[in-house]
């Protein structure tokens, strides 16, 4: 399922991508195409969100599916890149990582959002883009240097 999913979004991901050109835009793209994607298979979604330890085969953070989740984690690299956005040199390097755990814990909302039309997930997803959007903007901000330190060290913890 994953395999096929990757494989059928990925063409329709990477013309929105070609097209898009602010960071907002190219984020937009990966994760609407995403929901539009997986719409017609939110129970199969919820079936597969039981098992979310990376030692179950079916893990989306698991070694199994590590090539899926990484040229996935690409798509959101090449939009943060393509976007021309400045970032600390500290925080640079996880970005496109964290990118996709947030679509995941949107994707994760999404799947148990029983109200109409999931109109939670999606006041979710404008609130929340928009946070991370302005985050971003002010990131690069002197002000903010001690914490990129802060952040970096969290990060390599994280994933080291």
């Amino acid at each position: 399922f994953y395999e096929r999913a990757q494989a059928e979004m990925s063409p329709g991901i990477a013309a929105a991508l070609d097209e898009a050109k602010t960071l907002e835009a190219r984020l937009r793209a990966v994760i609407e195409r995403k929901f539009e994607y997986f719409r017609p298979n939110r129970r199969l979604l919820g079936a597969l969100s039981a098992h979310a330890d990376p030692e179950h085969p079916l893990s989306p953070f698991g070694s199994q599916t590590r090539a899926i989740r990484e040229a996935d984690i690409g798509m959101f690299e090449r939009a943060v890149t393509e976007s021309g956005v400045k970032l600390p040199g500290t925080v640079r390097p996880y970005l496109a990582r964290l990118l996709w755990m947030y679509q995941m814990g949107l994707v994760l909302f999404w799947v148990y959002d029983n109200s109409d039309g999931q109109k939670r997930t999606e006041l979710l997803y404008e609130k929340t883009l928009k946070m991370l959007l302005v985050t971003l903007k002010i990131a690069g901000l002197p002000l903010f240097r001690p914490l990129h330190r802060l952040a970096a060290e969290l990060l390599e913890v994280i994933y080291s």
